[in-house]
């Protein structure tokens, strides 16, 4: 039997915005809540951001790492998620 091609579930910018109308989840995230959002540990988004993989998606400021919400939504929903 042949392989199934992995299924790529993606969202749109809109669907992102609907997806978090009234939640908990601010627009910047701290790194406990991106580990909460993801459902991995702390320490994977540090590993993820020190490996490079959240280039664009999270910031040093000062001593604090901090995710931009929606872009980390898609970086989860894409391949390298």
């Amino acid at each position: 039997m042949g392989r199934h091609p992995k299924s790529r579930l993606q969202m749109s910018d809109a669907e992102i915005v609907r997806a978090f109308q009234g939640s908990d989840y601010p627009p910047i995230l701290s790194v406990d809540q991106a580990a909460r959002l993801a459902g991995v540990p702390k320490k994977t988004i540090y590993d993820w951001s020190s490996r490079g993989l959240l280039q664009d998606i999270a910031v040093r400021r000062g001593k604090r790492l901090r995710v931009l919400r929606d872009r980390f939504v898609r970086f989860l929903f894409s391949e390298q998620g």
